[in-house]
């Protein structure tokens, strides 16, 4: 076989005569992003995400349909290099039409996955839906009955016919689960031999203790109640949240090898001590700390912290909850109560503090009302549903199904494998700096038994044009209009079941993006 020599990134190599850069680059394990390129097919350059330098002229081209030849020398992450695939990363976003997560998700405090919560309720899956729902809020029960519910009113259906009942849902799956005998137990992880000091038993302290347990560490609660809960137990509340539903929930959490220690005041001592004994030390006292002094620096009336990492001017202790900034948002305090257990492992881990990882969202603002028929396309058309033996006794499992059920689908289902997401969030792409006035309206091809079609998520790549006609379907996919007019469609204006019906599954994992994705 005949071979060149090239240089990538000062590396000489001989490879193979006919080889793209990109794979030569492969082949070395050399990473170059792509995401028009697909090995079972023949290629043509669209999306420029794998642009590579010549270093002999300075000239950037698409690696995944540039051929190696000899004396090649190619640099394929250098600053220009970078900040030309971000580019191209921006212009495929701006006429990219889709959300990553659904609105009611980024507006939920805890960042809850609703939307897979409503699809396993609607199918009867109660207890896969509490496992979702733990995942984000440790106290699903409790706060069913007392959240504002700020995720409803992001819900793209209260603007339609009233906003799904998400809080009644999640306390649905959660008052399932206290009835049981056996109760969901969530998988904790082998022993770190690290310990965990947490002062403060309300909702974040709890959550806190919860999620970092998970993790394998050895976590004490320090509260200076008798009972733990903190302004959980108020007055006001009562009459919303049984003491009953909110021991139970508190037992879940203690359950999992928290230790609570109720009617321990910690003053500077106690402190000094927790510190030198414990490997990290996390305050959720809640407000009123204006005279406290444990060599913490403050800010206004509460602990100063990093503004990802709940991290302090001790990089041993984390605070959250109403002792950084005071707030009766029970849902907001048991969210950072999530987060902080990042920040703590990432610290116990020698890792810069950032909390909770955020990723790239694609966000496209409000629906028009064309598109209100598209969404309701996978939802049922039910008023919103209201308990009929009343609020407090919350949904039956039949109106549980029925209300999960007018859920939109707002969120892409390839959320955690579009490549154009992975890739924005690792060049930091900016969805908004290529927008335009107007934007193209959302259309969803659900005709299909296997598979739906976004088009506006399409970024017109063609791998699907190739898959259909490589497997010869007898109508597949084309490429259909001109300029930037073009998209891709069915030819004869035929149906999408009528266009795929060997590949429909094939395209549905090739496709890079949410655009084509299975049921």
């Amino acid at each position: 076989m005949e071979k060149v020599k090239i240089k990538i990134n000062n590396s000489t190599l001989d490879v193979p005569a006919g080889l793209t850069v990109y794979q030569a680059a492969s082949n070395a394990g050399i990473y170059i992003p792509v995401m028009c390129e697909n090995e079972d097919v023949d290629h043509f350059a669209s999306c420029m995400v794998c642009l590579v330098k010549d270093a002999a002229n300075g000239k950037l081209f698409p690696s995944c349909s540039t051929h190696v030849y000899e004396g090649m020398e190619l640099i394929t992450a250098d600053e220009e290099v970078l900040e030309a695939r971000k580019i191209s990363l921006e212009l495929l976003l701006s006429e990219h039409v889709g959300d990553c997560e659904a609105p009611c998700v980024t507006s939920c405090p805890a960042h809850m996955d609703i939307p897979l919560m409503n699809r396993l309720l609607a199918n009867g899956q109660t207890a896969e839906a509490l496992e979702v729902v733990k995942n984000d809020i440790a106290l699903p029960a409790v706060l069913g009955r007392i959240c504002p519910a700020p995720c409803e009113s992001a819900c793209r259906r209260k603007g339609i016919d009233g906003a799904v009942s998400i809080c009644l849902l999640k306390r649905n799956s959660a008052d399932e689960d206290l009835k049981q005998d056996e109760p969901y137990m969530p998988a904790i992880q082998k022993d770190t031999g690290k310990s965990i000091a947490i002062i403060g038993a309300g909702p974040a302290g709890l959550a806190a203790a919860y999620y970092l347990r998970i993790r394998g560490h050895k976590v004490t609660i320090y509260e200076k109640e008798s009972r733990a809960g903190g302004d959980l137990r108020v007055p006001e509340l009562k009459d919303k949240l049984p003491e009953e539903v909110l021991n139970q929930e508190i037992d879940r959490i203690i359950n999992t090898g928290v230790n609570c220690k109720c009617g321990v005041s910690v003053d500077k001592k106690l402190f000094d001590a927790l510190m030198e004994e414990s490997d990290a030390v996390v305050l959720a006292i809640g407000a009123g700390t204006e005279h406290i002094d444990w060599g913490v620096k403050r800010v206004f009336k509460g602990f100063e912290v990093s503004k990802r990492g709940y991290q302090s001017s001790n990089p041993k202790v984390f605070a959250v909850g109403s002792a950084i900034r005071a707030s009766k948002l029970a849902v907001r305090a048991v969210g950072q109560g999530k987060e902080v257990a990042f920040s703590v492992d990432q610290f116990l881990a020698g890792e810069k503090v950032i909390g909770e990882p955020k990723v790239f969202n694609s966000r496209f603002g409000k629906l028009s009302e064309r598109e209100h028929i598209e969404f309701l396309k996978e939802a049922t058309a039910d008023l919103r549903v209201e308990p009929a033996e009343g609020l407090g006794a919350g949904l039956s499992s039949d109106e549980v199904k029925q209300e999960a059920a007018r859920c939109m689908h707002c969120d892409c289902r390839k959320k955690d494998s579009c490549t154009l997401r992975d890739l924005s969030d690792d060049y930091e792409a900016d969805q908004r700096s290529f927008s335009a006035d107007s934007r193209v309206e959302t259309e969803k091809h659900i005709q299909h038994e296997a598979i739906i079609y976004e088009p506006a998520k399409c970024i017109k790549c063609g791998i699907c044009v190739r898959l259909t006609r490589k497997h010869k379907e007898e109508f597949g996919l084309t490429f259909i209009g001109r300029g930037f007019d073009v998209r891709i469609g069915v030819p004869f204006n035929e149906s999408l079941s009528k266009g795929l019906t060997k590949t429909a599954l094939l395209v549905a994992e090739a496709c890079p993006t949410g655009a084509l994705s299975k049921k």
